[in-house]
């Protein structure tokens, strides 16, 4: 059965198979870190040694535990005391998370299964091809985790904007624009992309005009180099090597002419700012030196020569230039233009007053955070003009939750979870020490990355001094950021006391290490049994998602929707989209 084939009652009893194996388990989800020794965490939830969970775990990720039988051991419900509700086989309970998590459902489809259906109906020349010139290379201008994501998230908005006959798109949570940049670009579509910060949209307009101009350099290079009978070599081939500058500045572009003699060549117009300052400025080796580097052809400009000594021929040349530029500006295609706008949308939020141009559209989110990816549906199912939806949320411990008795209020007069009516009916709620837990990424973990076990244990001893000594302490108070600044357990107490505002006088530094020593010994259970929080991530979040696709099968105008595998978890951990297409669309058959 495809998953685009599941019907509501399909997806309804596969919630419910998730939220009977949480009920056993979400105790451990929502266990704090912090108290995990003021509290006896450990003894409270599980009934045996800490190295038999590491071992289980270990040899699980090998995927070397025993095939699973289909019985579960008596007298224990997924591996926990049907009398005590504590742990007491490590293997049960992970073949159950693993059987609960969305693969172990059986409920996602693969991206390359969505594209296959999304074109199962359309000509391969009609699928969506990049703009009107040479193709983008993502990764040159965004780092692997965002080339991927972009790539990834692009093709299929492509297709789902073919399907629908649709040429705009409304891009929820914008920030920097990477997305909306090249869907515009490589895909001739017109993009709105909405962020609430003012900074993002900004650096996103700015980012993108920079991209424009580099994908008209890019273009240009690639026709000339057809027009020469030099097709097979891209724009970077052409362009020989990067030399300082006649006045001592960096990256002045120099091409090759015939005979090997280096050519100045203006690739774009003149700037009131000196490019190679404007680009050196904006450089963050960690997000953007991919990006900006790519740049180059569009912000790097051969050194000025004042007009006076230009020849009349080379004032007319750029004279002809520089009106032709304009003219191409003004005949542009208004299909691929991106237009980043600053507001808070909610699914109350009138599309129309932000865009006056507004015609049918896609509505998309890459990592959309907290409850802006389920208004994000709520705004696809509101809105007749919204004919499909691509949304991959993020930041799950953002969520507000409507039953949760224990949790703040939401802030607008919608929760974001549970969204479906389903899961209403029965005022489930996760708690958000279970959703932060949700946030953890199993696939990374498995691989020794995504969990700082000194920090957490330091923190967890902190709070047991601050019981003993300090009884009046808030516990709301927090520590912050003391750990990366700190080389020893002593130190990264004293500095903690210090941020608290309490009296460190009270304790010498062979007091502070005698805590340490003492729960040292005990290390091994926080490691143990956060490990057993990360088995269980994939299973909340599953449930998160569910409730989201739940949603949307129980509207009547919604004719598909389904889960979607879009990244590869190793790069992206919250690598799932729910798609819909509503149903004047077309329609994908089963």
């Amino acid at each position: 059965m495809k998953p685009t084939s599941f019907s509501l009652t399909d997806i309804q009893r596969r919630i419910d198979e998730v939220k009977r194996f949480l009920c056993m388990t979400l105790n451990i989800a929502n266990a704090h870190t912090v108290e995990f020794y003021t509290q006896d965490v450990w003894s409270r939830f599980v009934a045996v040694p800490p190295q038999e969970v590491l071992l289980a775990v270990s040899r699980s990720e090998q995927q070397r535990e025993p095939q699973h039988d289909g019985a579960e051991p008596s007298g224990t419900t997924f591996g926990f005391c049907r009398d005590s509700n504590r742990l007491v086989d490590v293997c049960e309970l992970l073949r159950a998370a693993k059987a609960h998590s969305l693969p172990g459902l059986g409920v996602c489809m693969s991206r390359d299964e969505l594209l296959q259906d999304l074109k199962g109906n359309v000509a391969d020349s009609d699928i969506p091809p990049a703009g009107t010139g040479a193709d983008l290379e993502a990764d040159e201008f965004m780092n692997s985790k965002k080339s991927h994501e972009v790539q990834s998230m692009s093709e299929v908005v492509g297709c789902l904007a073919k399907h629908c006959n649709v040429k705009q798109v409304i891009d929820v949570g914008s920030g920097k624009g990477y997305l909306s940049s090249f869907l515009s670009l490589q895909y001739n579509l017109r993009v709105y992309g909405i962020d609430s910060s003012t900074t993002n949209t900004h650096g996103a307009q700015e980012r993108n005009r920079k991209l424009k101009k580099f994908s008209r350099a890019y273009q240009k290079h690639a026709k000339a180099a057809e027009t020469q009978g030099q097709a097979t070599h891209s724009p970077q081939e052409q362009s020989a090597e990067i030399k300082p500058g006649l006045n001592g500045d960096d990256d002045v572009l120099y091409g090759v002419g015939a005979g090997n003699e280096s050519q100045e060549e203006v690739l774009i117009g003149s700037s009131d700012v000196n490019p190679a300052v404007e680009r050196r400025s904006e450089l963050n080796p960690e997000t953007e030196e991919l990006f900006l580097s790519a740049l180059s052809l569009d912000v790097i400009q051969a050194p000025r020569v004042p007009p006076s000594q230009l020849s009349a021929e080379e004032r007319e040349r750029r004279k002809r230039e520089n009106l032709e530029r304009k003219a191409q500006r003004r005949t542009d295609s208004p299909g691929a233009v991106f237009s980043p706008l600053t507001s808070y949308v909610t699914a109350e939020t009138e599309l129309r007053e932000l865009i006056n141009e507004l015609e049918d559209a896609v509505v998309v989110g890459l990592h959309t955070c907290g409850d802006l990816a389920p208004s994000t549906l709520r705004m696809f199912v509101a809105k007749p003009e919204l004919a499909a939806v691509c949304s991959v949320g993020c930041c799950y411990h953002l969520l507000s939750e409507e039953f949760d008795p224990v949790g703040r209020e939401c802030l607008h007069s919608l929760c974001g979870f549970p969204l479906s009516q389903y899961l209403r009916d029965q005022s489930w709620f996760c708690g958000r020490n279970a959703r932060m837990s949700a946030c953890l990424a199993l696939e990374r973990v498995s691989l020794g990355q995504g969990i700082q076990m000194e920090s957490l244990f330091y923190r967890a001893v902190l709070h047991v001094i601050l019981r003993d000594h300090y009884s009046s302490y808030k516990s709301e108070k927090r520590v912050g950021n003391v750990y990366s600044k700190t080389k020893t357990f002593v130190d990264y107490v004293r500095r903690a006391l210090r941020r608290l505002e309490l009296d460190e006088s009270k304790l010498s530094d062979s007091d502070i290490e005698g805590y340490h020593e003492t729960y040292r010994a005990r290390r091994d259970e926080m490691h143990a049994f956060n490990m057993l929080k990360v088995t269980l991530a994939p299973c909340i979040e599953g449930l998160i998602l569910l409730d989201r696709l739940c949603y949307l099968k129980e509207q009547e105008d919604v004719s598909l929707s389904t889960l979607v595998q879009l990244f590869d978890p190793l790069l992206s951990p919250r690598c799932y989209a729910v798609v819909g297409l509503k149903s004047y669309g077309k329609r994908i058959t089963s």
